[in-house]
């Protein structure tokens, strides 16, 4: 058995409200992957033995979600050769980008009319976490509301942000409302690439390309935009030499 199989999580699952319904995106070119995604998608990129894709599709199912949504643009025939021949509880829609690179904000728009639930989770294909205490997407799930909310984001303490650089992205209050990082300073929290949204966040949103930190601007302005701070291990699968950073640090886990 290789070493890489075993669970990424043993923690016991949060027994809270179900989400049913994620966004996955896979559509990106994965520049910075290079010369690794000159043949593959940067999704399919194994870590631990198994694709990033899969890694995401499976915390999903493991949350209780039925319906996964994927985007896919570069190499898209691979994605979605893929995507047939998984077997499992989470049923996947493909959201066809072939045609035009829509960014975060714009991929997520163009899916809209395959999304029924409200909220849903919005997940990055090349990220990768181990479950704190609880279930991450559940407990997520768990904090939302409605009354105060368009988005939660699940935020990763800088200094717990394994292969990530950069100077952080956000201040969250202590009612875990978020702020922007100033130009020149450091935030505290990174964007972890998980979050849970309601579609009124994308409420007169443009059409074409544009990125999600447009619309998370707006809910700020608006005190709608909202953290959660993770409780385990986080990675940022960006480029090859996280790969083997983030196998080292999992075979402990």
């Amino acid at each position: 058995m290789n070493r890489y199989t075993k669970p990424l999580s043993i923690r016991p699952h949060f027994d809270g409200p179900t989400v049913d319904t994620a966004m996955v995106m896979a559509a990106g070119l994965g520049k910075r992957m290079r010369p690794l995604t000159a043949t593959t998608p940067k999704p399919l990129i194994q870590v631990a033995g198994k694709a990033l894709l899969d890694h995401a599709l499976d915390k999903l199912g493991e949350a209780g979600v039925s319906k996964a949504i994927v985007n896919v643009h570069y190499l898209a025939d691979a994605l979605e050769a893929h995507l047939a021949r998984r077997t499992g509880q989470v049923n996947i829609t493909i959201s066809n980008e072939r045609n035009e690179l829509l960014e975060t904000g714009g991929g997520v728009v163009k899916a809209l009319p395959l999304i029924e639930a409200d909220p849903f989770y919005v997940l990055n294909s090349d990220v990768l976490w181990v479950d704190g205490p609880s279930d991450t997407l559940r407990l997520l799930a768990s904090r939302w509301d409605v009354e105060k909310m368009d988005g939660l984001l699940l935020l990763v303490p800088q200094a717990h942000a394994h292969c990530h650089g950069g100077r952080g992205d956000f201040h969250m209050d202590a009612a875990g409302r978020l702020t922007r990082r100033e130009r020149t300073k450091i935030a505290p929290f990174v964007y972890s690439g998980i979050q849970l949204v309601s579609k009124k966040l994308f409420d007169d949103a443009p059409d074409g390309p544009f990125s999600t930190n447009m619309l998370w601007d707006r809910a700020i302005e608006e005190g709608r935009l909202y953290g959660l701070a993770h409780q385990g291990l986080w990675f940022d699968i960006g480029t090859p030499p996280a790969i083997k950073k983030t196998e080292a640090m999992l075979v402990d886990v």
